[in-house]
């Protein structure tokens, strides 16, 4: 049987290197995913992964086991991601790239697309647009299956505001995926 998150971090206190390695295998890939899905970049979303398991090791006396260890990990990658946004190589590298033309696509659903995790590029682009705490919201609560007072003790956020970004994500979504039907839809009816 896997030993307990709780289990594994007393005996990385006690010094285990193999635990150590053991934690970081069973939450890695949750990890990389958030990060990957925030990101949008496979090689930056295993750099800043590490530096979050980096920071997970240098902050592992703070953990006080008052909660699941997989929300104070997810706090770390989403401040870490948050920090990424403000740094100055993330605002050099916006100011030099052009954004991608979004590809509308009105035969499927927002709510479809996400709860069926397709990761298509159009769904990537459509989240990559959204303001970047509609956006954390979102991969929190459709790609991770967090509820939203999981999100809300995540992010440090109130319930209501993380529903409200979620209610705003989604209608920004369906607006940048379906935008281009209802254009039609008018010049029909």
């Amino acid at each position: 049987m896997m030993p307990t998150d709780e289990e594994l971090i007393k005996e990385i206190k006690d010094g285990s290197q193999a635990a150590m390695e053991v934690l970081v295998k069973k939450h890695y890939k949750t990890v990389f995913a958030y990060i990957y899905r925030k990101i949008g970049d496979h090689h930056l979303a295993y750099d800043l992964t590490q530096d979050v398991f980096v920071k997970m090791m240098k902050a592992l006396d703070q953990y006080k086991n008052d909660g699941k260890f997989t929300h104070w990990l997810s706090r770390i990658a989403v401040n870490h991601c948050r920090d990424y946004f403000r740094s100055r190589p993330y605002k050099q590298q916006n100011r030099e790239n052009e954004l991608n033309p979004l590809i509308h696509d009105h035969k499927q659903n927002v709510w479809d697309m996400l709860s069926k995790k397709e990761d298509s590029e159009k769904v990537k682009t459509a989240i990559k647009e959204l303001p970047e705490m509609q956006r954390e919201a979102i991969i929190l609560k459709y790609y991770h299956e967090m509820k939203i007072k999981e999100i809300a003790t995540i992010t440090d956020s109130k319930e209501a505001t993380v529903k409200s970004r979620l209610k705003q994500g989604v209608g920004k979504l369906k607006a940048l995926l379906q935008g281009g039907n209802r254009d039609e839809e008018r010049r029909e009816g």
